[in-house]
């Protein structure tokens, strides 16, 4: 099979299991080749937020998250282990990624993606080390959102951490590691870190590594491309599941560019918006639309020839959850009692209210921002309030703040020459919304 699965390699294509590694959740889905799904299931979780601005993850939530996501669903599903044929994974960007040592043990949680406490690494990054030798390299600027000023910061901070890590693994690739033993990576996770990866050779850029102090060796040497497949799945996880040993557990890639193919993305002038806890828009082109503005990395198809940039809100989604969690107890014990999402009935009462919020605005920099305006001190505004407003305004003024949001970043992408298409197309928690 070349590393692949292929249609015909081994008979007829049954059912694939499609893993996806959120910020506050992981969902299985299994479905058959159509695309139509057979079960799913989803588990949910948290983030911890030691200090302001600070945000980490152990990788064994996300671990036992696959586990019992994985097993449910199959539960559910009705099938026979010999049914399912794969096992492909999406995977929140990891930041730092999850420092281990020689024996894959986690050397502490990992810095993931909204974490801004790299100020400094960030700071000297900037005034060592010219925008376009950095830019030129890796397709990329620096900001504290970036894994590499991440690592930066264990190094300085925790230096005793660091005499010990022997490898940063993603979020994804730590959970491939434990299922199959297999220790990689893929292109567009490698490229998602920045700083050390060399968006033109696709590989890693010994001069950035040299440049930063990170050795090339803390990095995983495999990178794969995103449909290889990278192991197969071992008995320890194959009992616990319910699938069966043996069967093939592909790269997969970072969440954002998986969600694009999701939607059939592969010409340029493509876009789609992905909503989670954050925002991702990103569009697809063969590389000459590089913008320091933006992020940019391999794509999850034609890897080698295809580029991934995109803008994102750190809390676009989040700032919904906020809303829902801290002025949404009524609608939560509502969706106790009768099972209509929480966020549903916001969004009944949300539709009373004009588009414009009645001139309030929201601004959805609650724990800094990412693109275009790389701030990690913004912060999130509720602007023009006055004793006309209600919840439901506010609420209101909430999404129509993340969209503003998605408008500012694709004015971004225009800046820097990208045509788009008249049509932007919608996944993610978003996508269920009729306003």
């Amino acid at each position: 099979m070349n590393g692949r699965i292929e249609c015909g390699a081994r008979g007829e294509l049954v059912m694939l299991v499609g893993v996806d590694i959120g910020t506050s959740g992981t969902k299985a889905v299994i479905l058959d080749r159509s695309g139509k799904v057979r079960s799913q299931s989803y588990c949910e979780y948290g983030v911890v937020t030691p200090a302001p601005s600070w945000a980490e993850q152990w990788p064994d939530v996300w671990l036992e998250a696959v586990r019992d996501a994985l097993k449910t669903a199959f539960v559910l599903s009705g099938l026979q282990p010999s049914d399912i044929e794969g096992i492909a994974l999406s995977g929140l960007y990891g930041g730092s990624g999850i420092p281990i040592d020689k024996e894959s043990i986690p050397l502490r949680p990992c810095i993931i993606w909204m974490d801004r406490r790299a100020r400094k690494e960030t700071q000297w990054v900037k005034q060592n080390v010219p925008l376009d030798t950095i830019f030129g390299i890796t397709g990329n600027y620096v900001d504290s959102y970036y894994g590499f000023t991440k690592m930066l910061w264990i190094r300085n901070n925790e230096p005793e951490i660091w005499k010990r890590i022997y490898q940063f693994v993603t979020p994804k690739d730590y959970v491939i590691y434990k299922l199959t033993g297999v220790l990689a990576t893929d292109y567009s996770s490698a490229g998602n870190i920045g700083g050390v990866f060399d968006i033109h050779k696709k590989q890693w850029s010994r001069e950035m590594c040299d440049v930063l102090g990170i050795p090339v060796s803390l990095l995983p040497e495999r990178i794969a491309r995103s449909f290889d497949i990278v192991g197969r799945l071992n008995k320890q996880y194959a009992d616990a599941t319910g699938l069966m040993a043996g069967t093939p557990v592909i790269s997969g890639g970072i969440d954002a560019a998986v969600a694009q193919f999701s939607c059939g993305t592969t010409h340029e002038g493509e876009h789609v918006a992905m909503t989670g806890t954050s925002m991702c828009w990103g569009t697809v082109h063969d590389g000459k639309y590089l913008s320091p503005g933006l992020v940019s990395f391999p794509y999850v198809v034609n890897d080698e020839t295809s580029i991934y940039t995109f803008g994102g809100g750190a809390t676009s989604g989040a700032v919904i959850r906020w809303f829902r969690d801290q002025f949404g107890a009524g609608e939560k014990e509502e969706e106790r009692m009768t099972g209509v999402s929480a966020y549903a009935l916001l969004e009944q009462k949300a539709y009373t209210v004009k588009p414009g919020s009645d001139g309030l605005l929201v601004l959805p920099y609650f724990m800094g921002e990412r693109s275009p305006i790389w701030d990690p001190d913004a912060r999130g505004v509720i602007l023009g309030l006055s004793l006309l407003h209600t919840r439901e305004h506010i609420y209101r003024a909430c999404m129509e703040g993340v969209a503003y949001s998605l408008r500012h970043n694709m004015e971004e992408a225009i800046k820097a020459g990208i045509k788009l298409d008249d049509i932007c197309h919608m996944v993610g928690g978003s996508a269920k919304s009729d306003l």
